[in-house]
């Protein structure tokens, strides 16, 4: 199910020089804005939460994913270099899982460690809030990178409707309609985060089996819809 060429070329495309500036960009940020917080606040729980909660978890880390995400395969298929890859003797589902594993590498490579990091910087880890939030972050980058893979392969448009899901249907509906949060990674990944940390203030509207059924079905729903239509784009090439 796993191919490492596929991998290889896909961290290749994902790594270059002008994508991975981008995608250094808002963990640099957000270890600078930490440090600054840090030393004009000192060691805070509730400034921690604050910013790991606001800007790494419902920021950072969706946008990070769909880069991530529609970038692993979107590139390819908006300038037709998927077909070189079709016509090699590699099953469609492997190069959807391969893929789908690489997008969620660099999701939690370039999120997860970035928010612990920032965690550690701004209260040492206390209350557990560091640890929490960056299982969260990884817990995200799973459902993000599958949601945004599945995005890149069946719409042309896929960055700009992962944004528009990421920071509007996410970050506005959601922090303003209460029904809209049971259908947030964010808050599915919350929902993990708060059984992991000792504080009271790392909390979710989605209970943690709720939460934990919905990140599998719409990962693997995703990964397996994304196998589909790479299929379909195969026999439109063909024809």
């Amino acid at each position: 199910m796993y191919d490492p060429t596929v991998a290889r070329l896909t961290y290749r495309g994902l790594l270059g020089r002008r994508r991975a500036l981008v995608l250094g960009a808002l963990p640099v940020l957000l270890i600078v804005i930490s440090g600054v917080v840090r030393a004009l606040t000192g060691a805070d729980d509730q400034v921690a939460h604050d910013v790991l909660g606001g800007f790494a978890l419902a920021t950072m880390v969706p946008i990070i994913g769909v880069i991530a995400g529609t970038g692993a395969i979107g590139p390819e298929i908006d300038d037709g270099s998927v077909v070189y890859l079709l016509a090699k003797p590699v099953k469609r589902p492997t190069i959807i899982f391969t893929k789908l594993i690489v997008a969620i590498a660099v999701t939690m490579a370039f999120s997860a460690l970035p928010t612990f990091v920032a965690g550690m910087i701004l209260n040492g880890n206390g209350q557990q809030i560091a640890v929490a939030y960056t299982v969260a972050a990884l817990v995200a980058s799973i459902a993000y990178a599958a949601l945004f893979l599945l995005l890149g392969t069946v719409s042309r448009h896929a960055v700009v409707f992962g944004l528009v899901y990421a920071l509007v249907w996410e970050a506005l509906f959601g922090s303003l309609v209460s029904g809209a949060r049971t259908l947030s990674v964010q808050q599915w990944a919350l929902a993990v985060a708060h059984k992991v940390s000792d504080s009271s203030l790392v909390t979710s509207d989605v209970k943690l089996p709720t939460a934990t059924v919905l990140l599998v079905v719409v990962t693997v729903a995703a990964t397996w819809y994304a196998g589909r239509k790479l299929r379909t784009l195969t026999l439109a090439g063909e024809e």
